[in-house]
């Protein structure tokens, strides 16, 4: 095969500009910081980025459903813990209502403030946190308990303002791939719940306990009794007694939030975890080694020079050479 001068050249020229394209494409790493800046650089590396970054922003998202989450729960405990200690004051006025010393006006303060402290409760109850009713279920827009003043009697109550059903429906978060913890509590769990013991407070129709109390039933109840004379021996006993059920079930609410609450601290220490994983998975894909880079940049930018000195030396004869 006969190499001619216009061979020579062309071979020179093509290794030169694939000297070039290497010499351009660290330059391009060491500026980015990347390994690649297109598909066609590496298929296999960009597909398994894309893959990790799909992980690495899902990840994020369970991140902010389990922060959401604990907010709304830190939310739900203080509330619990509020109402809870509204029910207790009440039950130290009920059981000072039974003192023989007091007279009608100290019976009067006390039905007052527990007349006050029934509305407390309602309104603990329709507490909400970014917009929404905790207590409200499925149905967060809308206020679950309504308090009402009797204007004739002058005593408060309270009431399940909605539908029950969709109130007492749970509402459900995603904290990983597949795993939904249910997370709140809703105003019926708090104001209907069946007694262990079955000695609520409903009856059937044929006058049967149900073994279900009523905890708006029970603040009728009380301050009916306290505002009767012949009452007071209600309020100090099956009164008490009712009392002490409803505190209890809300003491057993409190520690189911509790239990929440630690299932999410973990999760959000699991979901950290996870994600500094990815990051690192991910940056070992597609980050670059500075140091290696700029060796090889300072290889590939003798190998350039080298060779535009050796194509200048070979190449030299023109035409001129042969006249």
């Amino acid at each position: 095969m006969r190499i001619t001068h216009g061979v020579m050249v062309s071979g020179f020229l093509g290794d030169m500009n694939t000297n070039l394209n290497s010499l351009n494409k660290i330059q391009k790493q060491l500026n980015t910081g990347k390994e690649f800046s297109k598909p066609s650089d590496d298929p296999f590396k960009v597909a398994r980025s894309m893959q990790m970054y799909s992980e690495i922003n899902a990840n994020k998202q369970y991140n902010t459903n389990i922060k959401d989450t604990i907010n709304w729960m830190d939310t739900t405990d203080t509330a619990l813990s509020n109402g809870t200690k509204c029910l207790q004051r009440i039950r130290e006025l009920m059981v000072s209502a039974g003192n023989a010393a007091y007279g009608s006006s100290e019976l009067t303060a006390i039905k007052e403030e527990i007349n006050e402290r029934v509305a407390e409760f309602g309104q603990i109850l329709n507490t909400s946190f970014d917009g929404k009713y905790i207590f409200g279920g499925k149905d967060g827009a809308s206020k679950p308990v309504e308090v009402n003043l009797d204007g004739v009697t002058g005593l408060n109550s309270i009431g399940i303002s909605g539908d029950e059903d969709i109130i007492n429906k749970s509402l459900k978060v995603e904290i990983s791939s597949g795993v939904t913890v249910d997370y709140n509590v809703n105003a019926v769990e708090v104001l209907k719940f069946t007694d262990k013991d079955g000695n609520g407070n409903v009856v059937d129709g044929a006058g049967v306990p149900t073994g279900e109390m009523d905890v708006m039933k029970f603040f009728d109840d009380l301050l009916n009794n306290l505002s009767d004379v012949n009452g007071k021996s209600k309020v100090v006993g099956e009164n008490l007694d009712q009392i002490d059920k409803v505190i209890n079930n809300m003491l057993s609410i409190s520690a189911k939030v509790g239990t929440v609450q630690n299932r999410m601290e973990s999760a959000k220490e699991l979901n950290t975890a996870q994600n500094e994983n990815l990051t690192e998975i991910l940056s070992g894909n597609e980050d670059i080694d500075f140091m290696e880079k700029s060796m090889e940049m300072a290889v590939a930018r003798t190998i350039y020079v080298a060779s535009l000195q050796t194509s200048s030396k070979v190449l030299q004869p023109s035409i001129l050479d042969f006249l």
